[in-house]
């Protein structure tokens, strides 16, 4: 066995003469081991919940959406076809969509909300179906047309769906009408509420989805589309799909995947993720000020070993690795502890829910998400070995240089 690591390894077990040294080393122990466990279940819960947000946006969010970079809308018959696009390998559904703002009333209230008009692939390519909290996901039967409604505007107009004599009145402004006082200011609709969805607040307070044919005859415009949203197969490689597409459309339409369409909530997940640990980080070097305490101590307790070991040969470098070896035993006893009580806790909240959030009853979910990623648990192993390291090496390093230079 190594010297160095032999008499580091004694002395860590060993009682040391003055009992506060004891005391001070598990005290340090303990704070790394909080501070370790403490890191990975943060990230966990953080994983978790990016994981949940992110599979709710991708209910309503396509994979690939195409818009054009200046305007609102664009002609059908003068975008890339649906033929060009079946022909990239790995596209599985085409969608055209049509969206507007309008003014939804039902009874005696109304909301300001956008309509959404989607042909037959939107159901299958989306998981909105699986989002239904009440009704079902029904747009066309025959010539009859259906709406689903986000669950922040049926409730704004006390939607019951059971009702079945009442329909959603839909307003827009009618082409070319200009003047308020005109009759015909305004294109009006009616349609049949078939069902309400809940994703996220983004979505429940502002969309209604309808079919695009009943968008495009309620706004007046048969060739008019907003966006071309796409699906694709099952592990198909989504970036080359995308610059194939974008080589197609050329450079007046923007091709956006999902996390481009979201591009600033995911980069506040992340940040918020990496924020906290390295908070939690600052927090853990604190933490680690024990470790400096415990071996300066120690380093001072053992001046007579030191001075044996000195005149027994030991250089200046070998007695320094035995108190830094001492420091990351130390270290690494706490962040194994750590690791594995940080795994036990998130595995039992994944299995069992033992946190609840707090007002459940509104969130989809009602216990904190947590997700386990090895490479988390590896990052606070090397954060916590590095600040451990740090923390041994300048007891080490300065009081073993004194100590020497005085020939203790």
């Amino acid at each position: 066995m190594n010297f160095p690591i032999y008499i580091a390894k004694r002395y860590l077990v060993s009682k040391k003469s003055r009992n506060a040294i004891n005391i001070i080393s598990i005290i340090s122990v303990v704070g790394v081991t909080i501070g370790a466990m403490a890191l990975t279940i943060v990230l966990s819960v953080f994983n978790g919940l990016e994981k949940l947000v992110v599979s709710l946006y991708n209910s309503f969010d396509a994979e690939i959406r195409i818009t054009v970079k200046q305007g609102k809308n664009f002609d059908t018959n003068t975008a890339i076809t649906d033929a060009e696009l079946k022909k990239i390998k790995g596209v599985r559904y085409i969608t055209h969509i049509l969206e507007e703002n309008a003014l939804l009333r039902y009874n005696d209230r109304q909301s300001v909300v956008t309509i959404k008009g989607v042909d037959d692939d939107f159901a299958k390519m989306t998981g909105l179906d699986s989002m239904m909290i009440d009704g079902s996901l029904i747009l066309e039967n025959g010539e009859k047309n259906f709406a689903v409604i986000g669950q922040g505007i049926a409730g704004a107009l006390s939607l019951n769906l059971m009702d079945v004599n009442k329909s959603l009145q839909i307003y827009v402004p009618s082409k070319g009408k200009h003047s308020p006082n005109d009759p015909d200011a305004l294109n009006q609709m009616n349609i049949i509420p078939a069902g309400v969805f809940a994703i996220q607040q983004d979505f429940d307070s502002h969309y209604i989805i309808v079919p695009l044919r009943f968008a495009r005859e309620l706004l007046e415009s048969d060739s008019a589309l907003s966006a071309i949203e796409i699906g694709l197969d099952k592990g198909a490689n989504l970036a080359n799909i995308q610059q194939q597409i974008q080589t197609l459309c050329g450079d007046k339409y923007e091709v956006k995947n999902r996390f481009q369409q979201r591009e600033l909530l995911y980069k506040i997940l992340k940040s918020e993720k990496w924020a906290i640990f390295l908070i939690l980080s600052f927090i853990l070097v604190i933490a680690t000020f024990n470790i400096i305490g415990s071996l300066t101590m120690l380093i001072i307790d053992k001046r007579e070993d030191i001075t044996i070991l000195h005149y027994l040969g030991a250089d200046a470098n070998q007695i320094k690795k035995i108190f830094l070896y001492e420091g990351l035993m130390i270290t690494l006893s706490g962040a194994i502890i750590g690791l594995l009580s940080g795994f036990i806790i998130c595995f039992a909240q994944e299995q069992f829910g033992l946190v609840k959030l707090s007002g459940s009853g509104s969130f989809i979910i009602k216990y904190y998400p947590v997700q386990m990623l090895a490479s988390d648990f590896l990052l606070v192993f090397l954060t916590v070995f590095l600040i451990g390291w740090f923390a041994a090496w300048i007891p080490s390093r300065q009081v073993i240089k004194k100590l020497l230079r005085a020939k203790v």
